[in-house]
């Protein structure tokens, strides 16, 4: 069984905090009250982060040769 993610130790390489976008601020908003709560919990926002991460880094990715 998987450990809860609030039981988990911040990673020592998450040195640099991540600000969501307001646009992922409101896809956790959506994903939250999708699943019939009034706010975002960790989980929601653990998932808008990565997506954004992902966003950003898909556009690095075609940079590259």
């Amino acid at each position: 069984m998987a450990t809860a993610p609030w039981k988990k130790p911040k990673p020592k390489s998450a040195g640099t905090k991540t600000k969501l976008s307001p646009a992922n601020i409101a896809w956790a908003k959506a994903r939250a009250k999708k699943a019939g709560r009034r706010y975002p919990n960790l989980v929601d926002n653990m998932a808008a982060t990565k997506r954004q991460q992902e966003a950003e880094h898909a556009g690095q990715e075609k940079d590259r040769p």
